[in-house]
C-alpha cells in the first residue's frame, strides 16, 4: 500500500453520490487498499461504513465517535492530526479492514498516519566518538523474539565473548525495546554536538546530564509508532526489560588454539528508570532514564575513538527483528561498499534460536521480500557457493543516509 497512490474523490464529488453509491465507493476503495497490501477483501459493516462515510464528508474526528469504539482502533484514530489530507483517508479506512498477515510478509509496516507531521528532531549527527570494545552492530544486543523471552543469549566471537542475560521476571529486551536506547543515545548526541558548539563560541554551557527526561510521547513519535494505549503500555513494559538486560564482554587474547581471558565487564542497556508523571487514564507520561556510563562516556567523554553511526530512520519501521539485525549489521560492516556473511555465520550472530534449515528460510523470506519492500540503504542477495549460502549486502547508493536524516546508534 505505501507504494500505490490512490486517486480519491473530493468531499464534494463524494457528496454528490447517494448513499448506496457512498457505501459502494468506500468498499472499493477498501478492496484497493487490500489488493495493494497483499491481504484478503473483507466486507465494511454498516457502522464502519457509516463513521467513514461521515468523517470523509467533513474531517470531523467527532464524526468518528472515538468514546464509543474502543479498542486499537480507536487509538489509531486518535494518533490523527486535526489537519488530515485527503490521501490520509486511504489509510484510514485500511485500519478498518482485517489484515491477513499469513498471505503475503513484508519487511516493514506502515508508517503511522500522522507520521508526516511528527513534532520531533532527529538529530544531525558528526563524527560521534566511542568506545573500542563495545561492538553491538556485529551482533543483536536484543532478543529477536517479538516478547523477549527468557533465557541468556551467548556470541563466541574470534575476539570476544558476549553474553546478554535479561530479567528473571521480565526477560530479555527485544529489537523494538531497543528503540529506546537509540532514542536515548540520539539525544544525548545532540546535546553534547550543542555544548560543544557553544564550547567553541567561548561560551561555558553546562555538561550534558546523565540523566534523559523524555515524555511518553516524543519516545512513541521519535521510533516512529501510533500514539495509542496499547503503545503506552508496551513503552512501560520495555523499560523494565531494557534496565533488566545485561550485557557481558569478556575480550580475549592469543594465537591459534589458545584463547586467554583479557577483561570481563558487563553493563545494563539503560540505568536506573523513572515514571515521573501520569495521563488522568493512568497511562505513562513523563519518565526519566539514566544514560547508563558506557554510552555517556562513549559520546560525552570521547577517548577520540568514534562509537556511533547514523542509521535511516526508515530503520524503525523495519516490522521483522531478524530484518533489523540484517540491516544493522550491513550497516556496519558494508558502510558506503558492500560485506559478505555466510548463513553459518549470521545464524552466530544473530542469536535466533531457530534451527539452520529455518533460519535459512527465513533469511531468503527477508531477501526475497526486499524485492517489494527494499530494506534502507542496502540491497540484499543470496549466493550459493557450494558449502554455504553467502548473503552479500550492498549500499544502494553508495553513501551514507544525510545527516539530517539520520540517528545516532551505539556500535
Amino acid at each position: 500500500m505505501a507504494t500505490k497512490k490512490l486517486h480519491l474523490k473530493t468531499r464534494e464529488a463524494f457528496a454528490e453520490l447517494s448513499l448506496h453509491e457512498k457505501n459502494a465507493y468506500l468498499q472499493e476503495v477498501a478492496d484497493q487498499i487490500a489488493d495493494a497490501r497483499g491481504d484478503d477483501r473483507a466486507v465494511l459493516d454498516k457502522d464502519a461504513l457509516s463513521r467513514l462515510r461521515r468523517y470523509y464528508s467533513r474531517r470531523s474526528m467527532a464524526d468518528l465517535r472515538l468514546e464509543d469504539m474502543g479498542g486499537p482502533l480507536a487509538a489509531r484514530f486518535k494518533s490523527l492530526a486535526e489537519a488530515i489530507r485527503s490521501d490520509e483517508v486511504q489509510k484510514l479506512v485500511g485500519h478498518e479492514i482485517p489484515t491477513n498477515r499469513q498471505t503475503r510478509r513484508t519487511n516493514s509496516r506502515p508508517a503511522p498516519m500522522d507520521d508526516a507531521q511528527l513534532m520531533f528532531f532527529v538529530p544531525s549527527v558528526h563524527d560521534a566518538p566511542l568506545k573500542d570494545d563495545f561492538n553491538l552492530m556485529d551482533i543483536a544486543p536484543f532478543s529477536l523474539s517479538k516478547n523477549g523471552g527468557q533465557g541468556v543469549i551467548r556470541y563466541e566471537l574470534k575476539d570476544a565473548v558476549i553474553t546478554i542475560e535479561g530479567g528473571a521476571e521480565v526477560g530479555i529486551a527485544t529489537a523494538y525495546d531497543y528503540d529506546i536506547v537509540i532514542n536515548m543515545i540520539s539525544h544525548l548526541a545532540e546535546a553534547t554536538r550543542r555544548f560543544r558548539i557553544d564550547e567553541a563560541k567561548g561560551l561555558k554551557p553546562s555538561i550534558p546530564p546523565q540523566v534523559y527526561r523524555p515524555s511518553a510521547a516524543e519516545i512513541l513519535k521519535f521510533c516512529r509508532r501510533e500514539l495509542g494505549g496499547k503503545q503506552y503500555e508496551d513503552l512501560e513494559r520495555a523499560l523494565a526489560r531494557l534496565q533488566a538486560t545485561h550485557i557481558r564482554i569478556t575480550n580475549l587474547k592469543g594465537g591459534e588454539g589458545r584463547r586467554d581471558r583479557r577483561e570481563t565487564e558487563s553493563f545494563p542497556l539503560i540505568g536506573r528508570y523513572k515514571v515521573v508523571s501520569r495521563t488522568s487514564q493512568d497511562r505513562i507520561d513523563q519518565v526519566e532514564i539514566e544514560i547508563p556510563g558506557w554510552v555517556y562516556d562513549g559520546v560525552v567523554q570521547p577517548d577520540g575513538k568514534p562509537t556511533i553511526l547514523t542509521l535511516n530512520p526508515d530503520y524503525f519501521l523495519l516490522s521483522r527483528p531478524l530484518a533489523r539485525f540484517i540491516y544493522r549489521l550491513a550497516r556496519k560492516a558494508a558502510g558506503e561498499s558492500e560485506a559478505y556473511y555466510s548463513l553459518k555465520e549470521l545464524l552466530k550472530r544473530s542469536g535466533s534460536k531457530l534451527p539452520m534449515r529455518k533460519f535459512r528460510l527465513a533469511v531468503e523470506e527477508i531477501v526475497e521480500s526486499t524485492k517489494l519492500t527494499p530494506l534502507p540503504d542496502y540491497d540484499l542477495e543470496l549466493e550459493d557457493r557450494g558449502h554455504d549460502l553467502i548473503l552479500v549486502m550492498r549500499n544502494r547508493t553508495r553513501a551514507l543516509p544525510p545527516p539530517a536524516t539520520a540517528i545516532a546508534l551505539p556500535i
